[in-house]
């Protein structure tokens, strides 16, 4: 396992550019299983998550190919496979939702429950219940979800929480289905919508993308096309609170700012000084942030992605900050290692109390998740002396492209040590 070390207690200054957005690309990637003929992806990120989809649209019968600059090229030629490779998919959780286009293109799919970041429980049976409502017969064998269906139907579909995947899965398994499907309460986050803008071009009828209530009419067939993946908006949150570090000045460039409108106006509120236009936006941390309070919800609420990141920027901020997981029950992993480094921060139920420290000291301490790798790499750069950060080439590796060369860009005393 790589580690990173960070010596900390220096401010930030530089320009960042923001990679493609990797909750963009798998599902983007996925729709493929439901095409004609050739797709080429441009923006997609080189990440450990993108290259376990490569592997598993591979598996299935696709022939796809990488090439710089980060691009995934796609042909799919005949049929396609309707088992899910299990050593694949239980690596990564958001391969799950392959299942919707698998049935949708040959009308039978095994696909083995998921894996991924641990940080809660994060049920399958919004997936499986919107496809029962098209039609399909579901029984699990073998940890295993096994979909039927001779022809999916239209139908109309509630969803009980809004989840990405579930609505993105269903999105596409409607795209081949007979007559119209409307999914209500559905995501509303921009890969969502950058997701309908793909299959659109792909000729897909879709409406209400980026709503509570989206509109699919089905098509017999779905042909290939060129489409440019949006900005990665939690990897932009990412920099923006580095940005927002003492003394710290960091320009974030290639992004999409009203995504992150959540984000920067909760900085604001710390005392950062926020400046955007049409795709950067610049960051200037305050000599101490302020403490501030929130919770996380669906887009476009503050994101449960940025929740850790912003932990340990709060965790030097001059007060008490309240915050409030409302979207994974297990997404406080990191307090401990933050604990570890000086941070005053007590779990109760779903929230953490912040008493902010005047100054965090570097230890060894080790990623939990994707996020909480982010949040304490922050924390690290924060805090004076050395910090040892294990496991990232597992957590941090799947989520931010180049990590390493891009906060060095920004002054950051860091090194990738075996």
């Amino acid at each position: 396992m790589r580690k990173l070390v960070v010596k900390g207690g220096a401010p930030l200054n530089g320009s960042v550019k923001i990679s493609g957005a990797k909750n963009s690309a798998l599902p983007i990637m996925a729709a493929s299983l439901l095409l004609t003929g050739q797709s080429h992806l441009t923006n997609i990120p080189l990440l450990n998550d993108v290259v376990t989809m490569i592997r598993v649209l591979r598996v299935l019968g696709l022939r796809v190919e990488y090439s710089e600059p980060n691009t995934v090229h796609i042909w799919v030629n005949g049929k396609i496979k309707h088992v899910a490779p299990y050593e694949l998919v239980t690596k990564m959780r958001a391969s799950f939702f392959i299942i919707g286009p698998i049935l949708a293109r040959m009308g039978l799919a095994k696909v083995p429950l998921p894996g991924g970041c641990a940080i809660g429980f994060r049920p399958v049976n919004f997936y499986i219940k919107g496809l029962e409502a098209l039609g399909a017969k579901i029984r699990m064998e073998h940890g295993f979800v096994i979909a039927e269906a001779n022809k999916l139907k239209g139908a109309k579909i509630y969803l009980d929480f809004p989840s990405v995947g579930a609505t993105e899965s269903l999105m596409m398994a409607a795209t081949l289905a007979e007559g119209q499907t409307v999914i209500e309460n559905s995501a509303q986050e921009p890969e969502i919508t950058d997701l309908a803008a793909y299959l659109k071009k792909c000729g897909a009828l879709i409406e209400g993308e980026g709503t509570e209530t989206i509109t699919i009419t089905g098509v017999d067939k779905l042909n290939g096309c060129e489409y440019k993946i949006i900005p990665d908006r939690i990897e932009a949150g990412t920099f923006i609170v580095l940005g927002a570090t003492p003394n710290s000045k960091v320009t974030v460039e290639n992004v999409i700012p009203e995504h992150l409108v959540s984000v920067t106006t909760k900085l604001a509120d710390c005392g950062a000084l926020i400046k955007s236009d049409a795709s950067k936006v610049v960051v200037s941390g305050p000599k101490r942030p302020k403490a501030v309070n929130f919770k996380t919800l669906p887009y476009p609420g503050f994101p449960t992605d940025m929740q850790a990141q912003l932990t340990s920027l709060l965790s030097i901020a001059d007060g008490t900050s309240v915050i409030n997981e409302t979207i994974f029950e297990n997404r406080f992993m990191h307090v401990q290692e933050l604990k570890r480094m000086g941070a005053d921060i007590q779990i109760e139920g779903h929230s953490v109390i912040i008493n902010g420290a005047i100054k965090l000291s570097g230890a060894p301490v080790r990623a939990s998740d994707l996020r909480a790798g982010a949040a304490l790499t922050i924390a690290a750069l924060i805090a004076e002396g050395e910090t040892t950060i294990d496991d990232i080439d597992r957590y941090i590796d799947r989520g931010y492209e180049k990590f390493v060369q891009k906060l060095k860009g920004l002054g950051a005393d860091v090194q990738e040590i075996a």
